[in-house]
């Protein structure tokens, strides 16, 4: 069989019959035959093996709407009408690595020259409405795969047809390739049956407004907001894994607003819809979800190599302890003390509830905690125990403090802005002038253990530990300081503590 390349004669891509819903235009054909010439090598010899053994072999789904959208992408999804074992038996001796964890629904996964591939059975599943877990029924027609998929967009397909290397056959029974230009996100099926059969679809709804900033058709944000207790169906894992594919999209404001829009947040994030504080024209206060969400915007416009997950759940949530902490103050002034520290605990409490990861959770719920410490100094000057302290504070989240703080600052008073800006512009002046003299990464005291034990004469214990604090809170205060000012210093603090007589 002829390979597709660079210098091969360019495949063409025709519609696979007068049931097509549409055929791709000129400009999309390009694409596809584009995206093709680079997979050509594994994708033809592996329709090769397919078509040897007298089975159909497509590309299908995400991977056909990423080659439309021009989107790179090494991983491939592939669908056939020949049943699992006829798949692990047709790769055998050609893939590098093939697994079959997924083989009990129909997909065998392979690894060639790079690529990870995922082939699976057609499928007409039937689900229970119990659960997300269908009850698998392998299927004989692509029109019935594609018909049991999430979304039209996700539903074209393009035959890999060995013996026809000039050609690549579409099939978009569902009019994906429309609404991918569209910029919509609609369901093959109905959307209440699309849901009730898998409800982690609505957050695959998001997921894909936020990744694609498309608009969710509105039969599918009627369902979304109809079914959303559903969601309670799904794992707190499998919830998470969308959340974080949400949070890191293009678009994360589209697809969180998605979701407080429908009420799905209510369920899986339902901080995010609290913030929604009710206000009066006595009680008049920034309003925090709007805000939370231009914080969100202005992190991202910050981000330097690629997508922060760390930085985007800060921003989203560092204000979510503000219901809890508000009061009404006399003459109609609204305050929120201590937000940051209620914040801290509900965002552990959330991100915990979601299985996250523990480095992940503790270190959204540091910069909740932090994100007023700067504030906290006011307009003055900065002093350097000011400063050592809020690096030391901060440790190896500084340079994500950084850009949150200068994120959460969204007044609309030109003058304000430039003043709290340039205030953050001299605390890292001050920072990088006491780094060059002081190593503020690593704060630690002028005297080690050893020292410590020999000149208050004490073993290893509490106490070492106790005068190893007192030293540092002591660096931090006055700088680094000459062994013998340090030593006298240990030695007043140990006769105030009573160790020495």
């Amino acid at each position: 069989m002829p390979e597709s390349g660079p210098g091969s004669s360019a495949p063409q891509l025709e519609p696979a019959g007068p049931a097509d819903a549409s055929a791709p235009t000129a400009e999309q054909a390009g694409r596809i035959r584009d995206w093709h010439v680079g997979h050509a090598k594994v994708l033809d010899a592996l329709a090769g093996r397919f078509a040897a053994g007298g089975r159909e072999l497509h590309l299908v789904g995400g991977s056909v709407r990423d080659a439309l959208l021009a989107r790179p992408s090494e991983d491939l999804d592939l669908t056939t009408d020949a049943r699992p074992q006829e798949i692990e038996r047709f790769v055998e001796g050609w893939a590098e690595t093939t697994w079959d964890t997924g083989i009990a629904f129909g997909t065998v996964g392979v690894a060639k020259s790079g690529r990870r591939l995922e082939i699976t059975t057609f499928r007409a599943d039937s689900y229970d409405g119990q659960s997300r877990n269908p009850a698998v029924v392998f299927g004989d027609t692509l029109a019935g795969d594609l018909r049991r998929r999430d979304f039209t967009v996700n539903a074209m397909a393009v035959a890999l047809r060995p013996g026809e290397p000039d050609h690549l056959r579409f099939t978009d029974p569902f009019g994906g390739l429309t609404h991918l230009a569209q910029g919509l996100l609609d369901t093959p099926a109905a959307a209440e049956q699309s849901f009730s059969d898998d409800p982690l679809r609505m957050l695959r709804a998001a997921r894909f407004v936020s990744q694609l900033a498309f608009t969710a058709a509105p039969r599918v944000v009627t369902a979304m907001t109809d079914m959303a207790p559903q969601i309670a169906r799904i794992t707190a894992e499998r919830v998470a894994t969308e959340l974080e594919k949400l949070v890191l999209g293009r678009d994360p404001r589209g697809g969180l607003s998605l979701l407080v829009e429908t009420g799905l947040a209510d369920h899986v994030l339902p901080e995010l819809p609290a913030l929604r504080l009710e206000r009066d024209e006595h009680h008049q206060h920034k309003d925090v979800y709007q805000h939370s969400l231009t914080v969100l915007d202005q992190a991202i416009a910050q981000e330097e190599d690629g997508p922060d997950l760390t930085l985007r759940l800060a921003a989203l949530l560092h204000d979510i302890g503000k219901p809890a902490t508000r009061r009404f103050e006399p003459g109609g002034g609204v305050s929120f003390h201590h937000h940051e520290v209620e914040g801290r605990k509900l965002v552990r409490k959330r991100l915990r509830a979601l299985r996250m990861p523990k480095a992940l959770t503790e270190d959204v719920a540091e910069l909740t905690f932090l994100h007023l410490r700067f504030h906290g100094y006011g307009t003055g000057a900065w002093t350097d125990s000011a400063v050592r302290r809020y690096v030391t504070d901060a440790g190896p989240l500084l340079p994500r403090l950084h850009k949150l703080v200068r994120a959460d600052c969204t007044t609309r008073n030109p003058k304000r802005r430039r003043a709290l800006q340039r205030s953050y512009d001299d605390l890292e002046r001050r920072i990088a002038e006491l780094s060059a003299a002081e190593d503020l990464a690593r704060v630690r005291p002028d005297l080690d253990g050893n020292a410590i034990m020999e000149l208050l004469g004490v073993p290893a214990g509490p106490v070492v530990g106790r005068a190893w604090k007192f030293l540092k809170e002591l660096k931090l205060d006055r700088g680094p300081l000459p062994r013998d000012e340090a030593e006298a210093a240990l030695l007043a603090w140990a006769r105030e503590q009573g160790l020495t007589g």
